[in-house]
Parts: structure tokens; sequence; C-alpha cells
């Protein structure tokens, strides 16, 4: 189901599906799709709730909201008009970067973190990059090392409809707005991962060539008590490309 909420004058879409403990989804380069397998799977255990970023999707922005500190104040504004007292929040990817920051500003409100292949500290040198330049590199290689089975998931844009077309360059508009500079990461988030203190998951693709598993490792070490674990058969996106034992081992940690 989809709906609309309205924070701080900013129109979010919010896709709705499931029952049980709350769970608060943050999306990565794009919004999640509403047909995606595994929101059927993990709405069977939790409520999960699906905002599109500021900017993607049908949410509109505001020309004040720019940054990753804008995005973290609103859903700080989500989470404290939320009714139930605590949720578990799921970021991916670039949704794992926020999630990140929410959870070392503030998780008086949040009960359990789960990081899937996120973005959002520096692990090397600054000479030497950590994440994978998704906007200077050709589409072709962005795309293979997206994914570990790359052919099964090339986009036909030949296919799409013109409404599908906008949002995707909407979506990479405002990925390019939020996360160009400096690209993908906030210099000053890894010492703050400290202040994490509720049960966190770093889930990471074994195949990921965005950000590779031993920066999912660095992630985890940065986060007190943190446990680390790998999905084989999957690159940046293991919620989609394995759905099932994506889906079990969030349920697992979430019912721990």
């Amino acid at each position: 189901m989809t709906e609309r909420l309205t924070v701080r004058d900013i129109d979010l879409d919010v896709l709705r599906c499931g029952a049980g403990r709350p769970l608060l989804l943050l999306h990565g380069f794009d919004p999640v799709p509403s047909h995606a397998p595994f929101l059927e799977r993990l709405g069977a255990h939790a409520e999960v709730v699906a905002p599109s970023h500021p900017g993607f999707g049908r949410s509109s922005r505001p020309d004040a909201i720019d940054s990753v500190y804008d995005l973290v104040r609103v859903y700080l504004d989500v989470l404290d008009r939320w009714p139930a007292e605590r949720v578990a929040v799921l970021g991916l990817s670039f949704g794992g970067w926020l999630a990140a920051e929410l959870a070392s500003i503030s998780s008086s409100r949040i009960e359990r973190l789960v990081l899937v292949d996120a973005v959002g500290i520096k692990v090397s040198p600054p000479d030497t990059p950590d994440i994978y330049d998704v906007f200077n590199r050709s589409p072709h290689d962005v795309h293979r090392r997206r994914w570990h089975d790359p052919d099964r998931w090339k986009p036909d844009f030949d296919a799409m409809a013109d409404e599908e077309l906008i949002a995707h360059h909407r979506n990479r508009e405002s990925l390019c707005r939020y996360a160009w500079h400096p690209y993908m990461h906030n210099p000053k988030l890894r010492p703050w991962l400290g202040r994490i203190d509720v049960p966190t998951l770093v889930l990471w693709g074994a195949s990921d060539g965005i950000v590779s598993p031993d920066y999912g490792r660095a992630y985890s070490a940065a986060i007190p008590g943190s446990r680390f674990e790998l999905i084989e058969g999957a690159g940046h996106h293991p919620e989609l490309e394995q759905p099932e034992l994506f889906v079990d081992r969030v349920v697992a940690f979430l019912k721990e």
C-alpha cells in the first residue's frame, strides 16, 4: 500500500506493508520496488514502512533540503511522530548511511539497526578510494559492479514508460545532490559510530563491487558489539538478488 506522509512541508511517498514489529526501511540508490519479493517476505514478520527520500520517486524536495544532514533531520522527525516507542531501522546502501547517522545521533527511538552494504564512512587513506564512483564511471562498469549476476538485472530503458524514466533520472539527480561531495561519505561519521548503543547487524553481499566486504567489516568494527555477516551470491543489493536468505538473516536478528 502506498500513502503520503507530510513532514515539515515535505510530502513523502511511503510504501507500507505487512504487520508486526515496526520497521523503518531506508532505501539506497533507488526507492524500494513495491513488487520486490523480499518486501512480502519481510512483511510476514514486521510492519514495513519504506519512505522515498525527498527528491526520490514521487517525494517532494524543497530547495532547502540538499544534504545528508537535512535527510537525517527529516527522519528524526519521522521517528518522533511514529506511534511506537521504538522501531527497528534497516538501511540499504545510501539508506544505510542515513541509518548509521540516525543511530549515532540519537538511538533512543531505535530498537535494532541493520546496515546492508552501507556507504557513508572513510576507511582507507585520503588518496585511496573506498567506494566505486557511480557518477563518473561508465554505466556498464557501474552495473557490472553492482550485481553478482549483472545480466539478470540489466535495465531495459527502451521498455520503460515515460513516468519510469522520469523517476529514474530524478533518483539519480537527487543522489548526486546529496552524495556528490564529499563522495558518498561523511568524513566525520566513522568516529561517532562508537555512540551507537543498540544491537546492530551489518549485512554484505559477497560480490559487492561498489563497497567491498572488507569495507563492511571496517564499518562493523566501528560499531560496538555489532555483527558482520556475508550473503553469498549477491552484490550490492542482496535484498534483491537473494531475497529469501536476506529476509531470513534480518528476521532472525530482529527476533533475537
